[in-house]
């Protein structure tokens, strides 16, 4: 049932969680959380050191990720450095949590990994978010990663990550905006 997905949920005051199953087992999954050349296909690259205080690096290029042009509200995305958090926990190839690189740490991430016959769950939690716009934004965010991530595992193109993005972001504002 690869391609299973539900819109993400608020789960708690500032958290978000989304599930995808995903074709392949934990540990290929668990390679394209962990290493910088599979992650950089779907969502950034970077060094990963995994274990509890490790370094997690990020460089987001988002114009590798799919053939559309960059929107110019994100365009300065395209050449900022690396962005720097700290592994929290790591159980390969079933859990990693970090701190999210993008806001300084302030919030965090937690990929959970569980085998469903040939395929693989996906249950991403965003936590310790500050407010409804940044909960939007998150959960935008990550279903147009995921979307792509869901591609590259599938052996199909990527899909478009800029209006993906456009499109999800309109339907979270409507969803989240009760919260």
């Amino acid at each position: 049932m690869p391609g299973f997905t539900t819109m993400g949920e608020v789960i708690a005051p500032g958290a978000v969680r989304i599930e995808r199953v995903l074709p392949g087992s934990p540990e290929r999954l668990w390679e394209y959380l962990t290493n910088s050349e599979k992650r950089r296909l779907w969502l950034a690259a970077g060094e990963m050191e995994l274990f509890p205080g490790g370094g997690v690096e990020l460089l987001f290029r988002h114009r590798e990720l799919s053939a559309e042009p960059t929107p110019d509200r994100y365009k300065d995305m395209e050449t900022r450095p690396a962005m720097l958090g700290e592994v929290i926990e790591c159980d390969p190839p079933r859990l990693l949590t970090y701190s999210w690189p993008g806001d300084g740490g302030k919030s965090e991430v937690t990929f959970e990994l569980f085998p469903e016959g040939p395929n693989v769950r996906l249950v991403l939690t965003h936590r310790r978010l500050p407010d409804t716009d940044q909960m939007i934004s998150v959960a935008s965010g990550w279903e147009a990663h995921l979307g792509i991530l869901e591609d590259q595992l599938s052996g199909r193109p990527p899909r478009g990550f800029w209006s993906t993005h456009a499109a999800l972001e309109k339907e979270y504002s409507v969803k989240f905006s009760a919260h």
